[in-house]
């Protein structure tokens, strides 16, 4: 086997700090870890992102479409809109089931960062302005009465979801599910 399929040095920073972020908290994993887990110096970490600030947003970013990919259908998929919006809730019900679960990494990320002009926190709207996107989409495909204000509330009925994953206050494992169909139903979205 050669060397060539083993991931370099940038890769292994990207990937470690993802996962350190994602399990420890952005404030609780400093650089002398990520280093470390990555198997590079901190000189290395240094000299690929500049900053812990630019390694936080890169590994973001690098992440960010199979983040997305947890929960959003392969592209080219021909079933109705209806259908493409509940199994985004489908998938949700199973990723915040998961064991390793620790809530949406985008909103992980904007809520530890005080900044607003963080470069970390603009990947994380992208990414999800990029779900509501999905949601718009669809919405317009099934025609729905209002696109703009049905991808708002499904994005909210999202993430509220993946609150009470992670508080554990929710009691209803369909409620999201439920609330996404409640809200198409409306919107005439059939």
């Amino acid at each position: 086997m050669s060397d060539a399929a083993a991931p370099g040095p940038r890769q292994r920073l990207l990937d470690a700090a993802a996962d350190l972020f994602y399990r420890q908290g952005i404030g609780a994993v400093g650089v002398d870890l990520v280093s470390k887990a990555a198997g590079v110096s901190k000189r290395t970490l240094y000299q690929q992102f500049g900053s812990k600030d630019q390694l936080i947003a890169q590994s973001l970013d690098a992440h960010g479409t199979a983040i997305l990919g947890l929960c959003l259908p392969a592209g080219g998929d021909d079933a109705p809109p209806r259908q493409q919006i509940l199994a985004i809730f489908d998938a949700l019900g199973r990723w915040t089931a998961s064991d390793d679960f620790r809530g949406c990494p985008f909103v992980n990320t904007a809520t530890e960062l005080a900044d607003p002009g963080h470069p970390a926190r603009r990947v994380a709207r992208d990414y999800k302005l990029r779900l509501r996107g999905y949601f718009a989409r669809q919405a317009e495909r099934g025609r729905a009465a209002d696109p703009q204000r049905l991808a708002d509330q499904l994005v909210v009925v999202f993430d509220g979801a993946i609150v009470q994953a992670v508080m554990g206050t929710g009691q209803d494992a369909d409620a999201a599910r439920s609330a996404a169909a409640a809200l198409l139903d409306a919107q005439g979205v059939r």
